[in-house]
């Protein structure tokens, strides 16, 4: 089976995801989807979760603690958010590689460092074996993939990093893997049951 995992580099929430890949199955062939999450934003006309200051503490703060809680290495770089173009960019011209999503990643929330920092951008790209980084994220074939990525994902109804896509079914959240597991153990879950009642549920009332 086939899944979609769109993320940003700015999710905190996305890379503690990543770092429970360990528990999907091996038959599950994940395809990565860099998307720019404010694009979403946008299309959806909604805040991100640190645009609200009293969410924004509470991301940090579990963020902290589940990393915390998982064993997971973890620290926020010294500004967030950040503006994630430059990563999303470079990970998309060395062709979304499964290790160089890792590899930026841990650069920004297990070390901590800081990609709109030159010094930092350099050494990363110096990591990844870039000799010029900044040429690299400046190709138009480069920005119009990750224009049509977010595109398509927003298409695809997704709202938020990190989302997997798989067939119709979206799970948003790192808080959802367990679900997925579930749903690829079993796909007809959503399709009985409770489950199927609350899937065409109708509203009661809508904010203007």
């Amino acid at each position: 089976m086939q899944a979609d995992w769109y993320f940003d580099f700015v999710s905190p929430y996305a890379y503690l995801q990543l770092m429970a890949f360990k528990r999907l199955p091996d038959s599950l062939e994940i395809r990565y989807r860099p998307v720019l999450f404010a694009g979403l934003l946008k299309h959806w006309g909604q805040l991100g979760p640190a645009e609200i200051p009293a969410k924004r503490l509470q991301t940090y703060r579990e963020c902290q603690w589940r990393a915390d809680r998982a064993g997971v290495p973890f620290k926020l770089p010294g500004v967030h958010p950040f503006n994630p173009l430059r990563a999303l960019r470079l990970c998309i011209a060395l062709g979304t590689e499964p290790a160089v999503v890792g590899a930026i990643f841990e650069f920004i929330f297990a070390e901590g460092r800081d990609i709109q920092s030159d010094t930092d951008w350099q050494e990363l790209a110096a990591r990844l074996e870039v000799d010029d980084p900044d040429a690299l994220v400046s190709r138009p074939d480069v920005k119009s993939t990750l224009r049509e990525n977010t595109r398509d994902a927003a298409g695809r109804g997704v709202y938020g990093v990190p989302t997997f896509a798989v067939r119709d079914e979206l799970f948003w959240g790192s808080d959802t893997t367990d679900m997925l597991l579930d749903y690829l153990a079993d796909p007809k879950l959503f399709s009985r049951g409770e489950m199927a009642r609350i899937s065409s549920m109708p509203m009661g009332v809508e904010r203007s």
